[in-house]
Parts: C-alpha cells; sequence; structure tokens
C-alpha cells in the first residue's frame, strides 16, 4: 500500500473524531452524566492522537538520507508512545471528575436521546477502527494499529458507559454513573499502558517475532549444504520495517564468486519470504576460528575490533 492510501485512512481517522467528540458532547449536554462526559474525553484523545500520528506517518515516510541511513520508520512508535501517554493523561481527568461527582451528586436527564446520540457515536468509530486495525496489520503499520486498536478500545468504553447511564436511569442510583466513569478510566489506563510498552519495545529494536524468526530458519535451512551453514542470526523491528542480518559460512577453499553466488541467493530468498525486510549477510570460511567469535555477541561489546 502506497502512503497515500495511509494517509487517506489517518484523515478519515481525524474526521471520525471530531463527529464523535460532537454527538457525545452533545449526549453529555442533554444528561449531565459524567460517564456519558469521560466518553467524550476519551474522543478528544482519539482526535490529538490521529493528527499525532499523521505527523509521524509524514516523518516515517521519509526516505533513508545521510543522517538516517537506516531510514526513518521508528517514528511510528513515538506516535503510538504518544498516543498511549494521552490516554493515561486523559483516564486522570476523568478519574478526577468522577469522584468530584461521586461526592457530588447530581440527576441526569434526557437519557434517551443522550445515549442514541452516543450509539451513533459508537458505530462510527467501530467502522472506522475496525477498518485501521485490519489496514495497519496487514500492512504492518503500528500508526493505524495503534490508533485502530484505540478506537475499538473506545467503542467498547461507550458500550460500558451506555449501559451504565442506563442502569442510573431505571435504577435512579445516581452515584452508579460515577463508578462507571471510573471503570472507563481503569479500561483507558490499560489500553494506553499497552500502546507505551509496544512503543518502548520498537524503540529499544525488538526482535521479530517468533513465527517471522521461524520463516527466517526455514530459509536459511534450504541452503544448508555442501558446507553451507549459518550463525549470528540478528532481527530487529522498525515501524513498518524489519533488518535481518546473519553470518553465512562456507569452505575457505570456495572462491570469492562462488560464496558470492550463496549470499546473493540467501538474500534474495529472505526478501522473497520477508518483503519488507532489509537483509544484511556477512560471508566467513568455515575453517577459521574467528568465524565462531561473534555467533551470539557483538565483538565492539567485548572490546574487540
Amino acid at each position: 500500500m502506497n502512503n497515500t492510501r495511509l494517509f487517506r485512512l489517518l484523515w478519515l481517522s481525524v474526521a471520525a473524531a471530531v463527529v464523535t467528540i460532537s454527538l457525545k458532547a452533545t449526549a453529555y449536554l442533554l444528561t449531565g452524566s459524567v460517564g456519558l462526559l469521560s466518553d467524550a474525553v476519551e474522543s478528544v484523545v482519539n482526535l490529538v492522537a490521529a493528527v499525532v500520528a499523521l505527523l509521524a506517518l509524514h516523518w516515517a515516510s521519509k526516505p533513508a538520507d545521510e543522517e538516517h541511513a537506516y531510514g526513518h520508520q521508528k517514528a511510528e512508535y513515538f506516535s503510538a508512545g504518544v498516543e498511549g501517554a494521552l490516554i493515561v493523561v486523559a483516564a486522570v481527568a476523568i478519574a478526577v471528575t468522577a469522584v468530584d461527582r461521586l461526592l457530588h451528586p447530581q440527576p441526569i436527564e434526557d437519557v434517551g436521546v443522550g445515549l442514541a446520540v452516543s450509539v451513533v457515536a459508537s458505530l462510527i468509530n467501530l467502522a472506522v477502527g475496525s477498518l485501521l486495525l485490519r489496514v495497519g496489520r496487514r500492512e504492518r503499520s503500528i500508526v493505524l494499529e495503534a490508533d485502530g486498536k484505540h478506537l475499538v478500545t473506545d467503542v467498547w468504553t461507550s458500550a460500558g458507559v451506555i449501559v451504565g447511564v442506563a442502569a442510573v436511569a431505571i435504577t435512579g442510583w445516581q452515584p452508579l454513573d460515577s463508578l462507571v466513569a471510573l471503570a472507563v478510566a481503569v479500561n483507558i489506563v490499560v489500553a494506553g499502558s499497552g500502546l507505551v510498552r509496544r512503543s518502548g519495545g520498537g524503540l529499544m529494536d525488538r526482535g521479530l517475532g517468533a513465527s517471522e524468526r521461524a520463516q527466517i530458519e526455514q530459509v536459511l535451512s534450504r541452503f544448508e549444504r555442501d558446507g553451507v551453514r549459518f550463525h549470528a542470526l540478528r532481527t530487529r523491528q522498525a515501524g513498518s520495517r524489519a533488518f535481518v542480518s546473519v553470518h553465512v559460512l562456507v569452505p575457505g577453499a570456495w572462491t570469492v564468486q562462488r560464496g558470492h553466488d550463496v549470499v546473493e541467493s540467501v538474500e534474495a530468498a529472505l526478501r522473497e519470504r520477508l518483503p519488507y525486510a532489509t537483509v544484511f549477510t556477512h560471508l566467513e570460511p568455515a575453517e577459521d576460528p574467528r568465524s565462531f567469535d561473534d555467533p551470539t555477541l557483538d565483538r565492539a561489546a567485548r572490546g574487540e575490533s
């Protein structure tokens, strides 16, 4: 998928956030429910997060340059981290408002109309969030996936709020409205902390998942013949891109051309299996003891040259 469509999807997220903020704010003004207010606050976070995602994607889509030889894809992790932090801040604001309302209960009004408006807003979030989540996973875009996951989480939050506010109208027990808002705060803290953890993992060069490593091992096993072996396999994820590094051991008596032909074939096969990966290989003679000095550690980390 080209970046143009990714940008269009994020602009769709911005538009959805604007619409849902308007609808949920209307629902709050109609009812006076702090639960519905908490739902509207989360939609404000959705809007800010979508704008941050747009900026991050713009930066991440820049080609590699002299300063950033490996590209700018890690900018996507900053977006996810900012979104997660914003969610946590929103949760704190919701909790403060809910506690104040718990101490000073107020009746809610026009519940039927207010909940109907909130349901419409939730359906919009569900449609847009599901689309972003599906495309984000398919295209390996943490920006889209994070934004979509947040919107879908917002739908479940809204569902809980709607049920809670309806229960308040039915039972007349006013504190339930504040308790619903507190539950919303806890729920979105969990979602936000998950995004922050994922962002931190990406910035710390987390390796590829077990499934992708298994695919790499499967490809390499096809070349393990005629004395060819592999070690020092390293992987890392950078936004939608992946990087794979592996040492290729061949018989020392081979010509440079024959060894080069093997590593070219290995790189091509890995790129075919993982089209989003940049592959680096290092050719070594299997008989040289120095070839086994660095199967798991970086020589520089041990003070070697």
